[in-house]
């Protein structure tokens, strides 16, 4: 009995949230089947911006030959050239060994916005290349880090690797 009325319960309200949600206009398919499509939603106002407004004088970061162990960063600065605020939504990186970060708040026209690359160096000694891509709403940039990382010198105090105990 207790399943019933669950089941009543149930489909009266998934019928009540039907009901208040907006009609769906049958069509027909290639098999002649009316099939239901949801209504268009309303396209958003069209923006202005393109990629090109996310100004960077520098898109491609040489680190040069640097030493395994600290990290290596480099912050790299855009001007937005738009007529809009520009919103970076996501930055990713190629790889996990690096770790990027950005301006979280809106970049108003004329206005400067950061995006910050840190590679991780330990253990990876050889030479590197990794992207950055931005996702706003000007569309997608992709930044360049690249560099060298070599072998960290060894201690200069030798040690004592001999059976003999000096306790």
């Amino acid at each position: 009995m207790k399943k019933i009325i669950l089941s009543i319960g149930m489909f009266l309200a998934v019928n009540a949230a039907f009901a208040q949600s907006k009609p769906v206009a049958p069509t027909l398919s290639n098999s002649n089947t009316p099939t239901m499509q949801a209504p268009a939603t309303p396209a958003a106002p069209a923006s202005s911006l393109k990629p090109e407004n996310m100004y960077f004088p520098v898109s491609i970061h040489d680190f040069g030959t640097i030493p395994e162990g600290p990290a290596a960063e480099h912050e790299f600065e855009f001007t937005n050239t738009g007529k809009e605020p520009i919103v970076i939504s996501n930055v990713s990186a190629s790889c996990g060994c690096t770790t990027p970060s950005y301006s979280k708040e809106p970049v108003l026209p004329g206005k400067k916005g950061k995006v910050k690359a840190s590679y991780n160096t330990q253990g990876r000694v050889a030479p590197f290349t990794k992207s950055i891509t931005i996702n706003s709403n000007a569309g997608t940039k992709v930044l360049t880090i690249k560099g060298e990382v070599e072998k960290a010198p060894t201690g200069s105090v030798p040690v004592n690797n001999s059976l003999i105990k000096t306790n």
